[in-house]
């Protein structure tokens, strides 16, 4: 991942749904849990979101798996609680998912969002906070899933690929998809810029589809 503060990019792009509509001002603001593994870059495009009153929410904590990331630094400049869940320090996944069920509950969280968590779930955690986990991947699923999707993308020689906010489900990243932002692939790309400018619009609908689920479930 990279290590960059969210930034605008001027490249063409193509997000659906187009129009998301703004969840109401006059209700709480749901509580969000976010999971993230690296630098942190869309956990800050939510706060930042949330800082410029375009996202209705509230981050209750960050929860991250590899000590020393780039997050924290983003997240201390929110002013956002974290906690380490190492998954070195569990033998099973189900035992990793099952603390960090226990802490999200802990912070009243209602609505989970891996933003960059590069660690395979287990039912232990998505049966906790059933159909409220978001996950986002770089690719226009169902197509490229797992962790090497840009260099798939091409490998396969695709002139088009993306970006994708889905619901988690046991199946890895197959959930339903609630918005993609299509992105060009050019001749000369690599892995690296590919996933530079597939990030620039990852920041883009990430809040967006938590403002979507938001309103989904009658917030």
């Amino acid at each position: 991942m990279t290590s960059n503060t969210p930034t605008t990019d001027t490249t063409p792009s193509f997000i659906s749904p187009a129009v998301t509509p703004k969840p109401a001002q006059d209700t709480p603001p749901i509580k969000l849990g976010i999971m993230v593994s690296g630098s942190g870059t869309n956990f800050e495009a939510i706060a930042q979101a949330i800082a410029d009153r375009q996202l209705h929410a509230q981050i209750q904590v960050m929860i991250y798996n590899n000590p020393g990331i780039k997050a924290l630094a983003r997240a201390e400049k929110f002013g956002i609680p974290t906690i380490l869940h190492n998954h070195r320090d569990y033998k099973k996944r189900e035992a990793l998912d099952a603390q960090i069920a226990q802490t999200l509950k802990q912070y009243q969280v209602e609505l989970v969002v891996m933003a960059g968590w590069m660690r395979i779930v287990t039912p232990v955690l998505i049966d906790a906070f059933r159909d409220r986990i978001l996950n986002l991947h770089p690719s226009l699923l169902p197509s490229f899933k797992g962790i090497r999707a840009e260099a798939e993308a091409l490998a396969a020689g695709v002139k088009i690929t993306g970006c994708t906010v889905h619901l988690v489900s046991p199946e890895v990243d197959s959930g339903p998809i609630l918005i993609q932002a299509a992105v060009p692939v050019l001749p000369n790309d690599t892995p690296e810029t590919l996933h530079a400018r597939i990030q620039v619009q990852e920041h883009r609908i990430l809040p967006q589809a938590i403002a979507q689920l938001v309103v989904a479930l009658g917030r």
